[in-house]
């Protein structure tokens, strides 16, 4: 990395600063997972509608982890607190004091809690697969905030989301896991709330990518025609690259390292296009590598829960070609935390 300048900046909610200007000498291919099981879709589905996903989750998860270490892969894993506890009783050892007053009730995982006297761990739990990623090099445990709370529904708080990235934290803590990086649920990142996570210490976060179709919104203003814009976007080149240079990325504290492309899972329906789906984001792959920009690839592992093999093939596919682009481009795989360090001169 060259330091060339340094340039004031400034951005809304971000604490201001004077970065160096920051120039990479290679390509980096970093990859951030939303590790959630049900907390993740429990608004929008039973448990009986996703039960296949949600169940394949520790196949999937095993078989990536094969992956990701046979071919050096770094990886964040944005975990939902809630998965640290190893069931209902502990889980209602760390409810929060405030607790998100969404408008919609159904956001709140605390009422389905409440009404509840026992969790599968199937489908709540997972501190046996947080222990089973720490032990492979190069993978980050991040947060994915405690609950799965949602910074741009109506009703919450600035308040009470400090109140759960704080049990974020401190229920990573009582794994011996210090939070670096943060994905926000739903890609719902607020500006307004940025500030909270320097607070406590989280360097980076994962922002959407820069065209409109990406922007960052609550669910009832997605609409029909933007997330039919951005399925043909992960087929056909409408958006961009969407690859950035890392002086970009260190405008203020914490980073900000924005999402290039959503990695869509296999669908029957859509099969025959997987071929355009592959070169889209080998091409924009290419493209970072050669213009010494990051790439930024994520997905749920629960995405990978059913048709886990094709899944898995398909994902090898992609690193294939980050193998390729380091042997000609010498592009490097980096998680979000190793990222920030690169910023932090570490």
């Amino acid at each position: 990395m060259k330091v060339l300048a340094c340039w004031p900046i400034g951005s809304l909610g971000i604490q201001l600063n004077c970065f160096p200007k920051m120039i990479l000498e290679h390509g980096i291919f970093t990859v951030s997972l939303d590790f959630e099981l049900y907390w993740g879709v429990r608004d929008k589905q039973s448990i009986i509608q996703y039960k296949q996903n949600l169940r394949g989750v520790r196949r999937a998860i095993t078989e990536m982890l094969r992956v990701f270490s046979g071919n050096h892969i770094h990886v964040t894993w944005a975990t939902v607190g809630f998965l640290f506890c190893k069931d209902l009783y502990d889980l209602n050892e760390y409810i929060p004091k405030v607790c998100p007053k969404y408008e919609n009730e159904e956001l709140s995982p605390y009422k389905y809690i409440e009404q509840r006297t026992e969790l599968d761990p199937i489908y709540h739990f997972a501190p046996e697969l947080i222990d089973l990623i720490q032990k492979y090099d190069g993978q980050e445990i991040a947060s994915h905030t405690f609950s799965h709370y949602y910074c741009l529904e109506e009703g919450q708080s600035v308040d009470e989301f400090e109140e759960d990235i704080s049990l974020a934290i401190k229920i990573a803590e009582r794994r011996g896991i210090s939070i670096k990086s943060l994905v926000f649920p739903r890609n719902q990142w607020n500006p307004e709330y940025i500030s909270v996570l320097t607070r406590f210490g989280i360097q980076c976060y994962r922002g959407n990518e820069s065209n409109w179709i990406y922007n960052a919104s609550n669910d009832e203003d997605q609409g029909i025609f933007q997330r039919a814009v951005r399925l043909i976007d992960s087929h056909l080149n409408i958006s961009g690259h969407n690859v950035y240079d890392l002086h970009r990325c260190v405008n203020g504290k914490p980073f900000n390292f924005q999402s290039s492309r959503f990695l869509r899972p296999y669908s029957g329906k859509l099969a025959i296009l997987d071929g355009l789906r592959l070169n889209r984001i080998k091409r924009s792959m290419s493209y970072a590598a050669k213009n010494k920009k990051i790439f930024h690839l994520w997905w749920h592992p629960h995405n990978f829960g059913i048709n886990t093999n094709k899944n898995v093939n398909f994902l090898l596919d992609i690193i294939k070609h980050y193998i390729f682009l380091k042997k000609r481009y010498d592009m490097k795989s980096l998680n979000m935390c190793e990222l920030s360090e690169l910023c932090n001169g570490k």
